[in-house]
């Protein structure tokens, strides 16, 4: 049996997925850029909470002012 078709292809199929492909990977690059923002975003806050104390609060937590930062970022770096 053979088939037989009406539809014949312009290549505009193929631009419109390449097209929706790009967009989509742009998309996707820019809510993966948010959500880094978004957990920097805590940890500076976090920086200037701990910034805000005073030496004795600090002491009492056991944190030089000089290792805040490290200690707030630990986990992605090393130093």
């Amino acid at each position: 049996m053979a088939y037989h078709s009406t539809e014949f292809d312009t290549g505009l199929g193929r631009f419109a997925h390449q097209i929706f492909g790009a967009v989509r990977g742009f998309l996707s690059s820019i809510m993966k850029a948010m959500i880094v923002s978004s957990s920097y975003t805590g940890r500076v806050q976090r920086v200037q909470a701990l910034q805000a104390k005073s030496d004795e609060e600090l002491a009492a937590m056991n944190i030089k002012r000089d290792d805040i930062v490290h200690i707030v970022f630990h986990d992605l770096y090393y130093v």
